[in-house]
């Protein structure tokens, strides 16, 4: 590999504009080359200097890109996946990494020794990082029981694939991700998955309201997804042996980048909304939250790529959240409880 990772960008909607081409641009090794869109008048506006190709798999098997970041629509997650990887490049995946189980499993195997990594930047958000601290430093003891919220309130059905009811769509497989991909590091993999998707919103395409419960012994995970949620939800409540955490806010680094703030700048990840821990005699103190930086996750990229050897955590990593989303939508039909239908070798030791 180069000094400079070159990096194609599938997609330049709102996930590629907002969070992958300014993170990947903040982060030395990483060059942005060539954006794949059919609007080359806002890339160029935003980029000058970067190539702009129509065709996304010509984007996506580009001569010019060591590294392919996909960030279009659900549904072609898999295909140009696979063409990047066929081409020879590495790989990342806005979430999810797919449709379904059988998808993650075919881009595992043709990844081989080439990076395939799912955009999980919020591993790196300050809600999220401030309540790990505590988890692991034991705070509250073990835990028994964790919510985890993403929540929006926007009551308006907007003209958009991931509100359109196409394959893809839905609040589980936007926000979804990123609830589960959390819980899998706090707790790792659950025992089964009880799940109810519903569509709340009057005319609503696809699901607008997810409560996901992972089950483990002696431990319930809830997971809660809402578009009508306008506020009072906290982002985490977790209640241990000895106490409980309450983390009000969420993470402001989407907030930051929509306001133009560069990933880096003087305030970039700051979050002033402290953790609450509450010790059950009716004392309440405060912890400072962890600042968040999502830069984190594309300097893990480069530094992988630059320094080497790849290995398939990432990928083996990205097939287990697919299992545990995959398991939501069967159980969501009836109700039922469901296992992950993981092999052995994708469980680990």
């Amino acid at each position: 590999m180069s000094a400079a990772i070159r990096v194609g960008l599938i997609g330049y909607g709102y996930s590629g504009r907002t969070f992958h081409a300014p993170l990947i641009r903040a982060v030395a090794g990483l060059e942005l080359r060539v954006v794949g869109s059919r609007d080359p008048a806002r890339v160029e506006a935003d980029l000058p200097g970067v190539a702009v190709v129509a065709d996304p798999f010509a984007a996506a098997t580009s001569a010019a890109n060591d590294l392919v970041v996909i960030a279009s629509p659900n549904d072609s997650h898999a295909p140009l996946a696979q063409a990047a990887l066929a081409a020879g490049k590495h790989v990342v995946v806005d979430k999810p990494l797919t449709l379904d189980l059988a998808e993650a499993r075919a881009l595992r195997a043709a990844a081989r020794s080439r990076l395939l990594a799912v955009f999980h930047n919020r591993r790196w958000d300050s809600d999220f990082l401030t309540v790990r601290r505590a988890i692991a430093a034991g705070v509250i003891g073990p835990v028994r029981h964790c919510e985890s919220r993403f929540d929006r309130f926007r009551p308006r059905i907007r003209d958009r694939w991931r509100e359109g009811g196409g394959p893809g769509s839905g609040i589980w497989y936007d926000l979804g991700p990123h609830l589960v991909d959390q819980a899998l590091l706090l707790f790792g993999l659950p025992d089964r998955v009880t799940a109810s998707l519903a569509r709340l919103r009057p005319g609503a395409r696809s699901d607008d309201w997810a409560h996901v419960v992972l089950a483990y012994p002696g431990l319930r995970v809830v997971l809660q997804a809402s578009m009508l949620v306008a506020g009072g939800s906290p982002r985490f409540v977790v209640h241990g042996e000895s106490g409980s955490l309450i983390k009000h806010r969420a993470d402001r680094q989407e907030e930051q980048l929509l306001a133009g703030l560069v990933p880096g700048a003087s305030g970039w990840g700051a979050d002033p909304d402290g953790l609450e821990i509450h010790d059950g005699t009716g004392t309440v103190t405060r912890a400072p939250a962890v600042a968040g930086d999502q830069r984190l996750f594309y300097q893990g990229v480069a530094e992988t790529l630059l320094r080497g050897p790849v290995d398939e955590a990432a990928a083996l990593q990205a097939v287990r959240v697919m299992a545990c989303l995959e398991a939501a939508v069967t159980s969501a039909p009836a109700g039922t409880s469901v296992g992950l239908p993981l092999t052995p070798d994708e469980r680990g030791p």
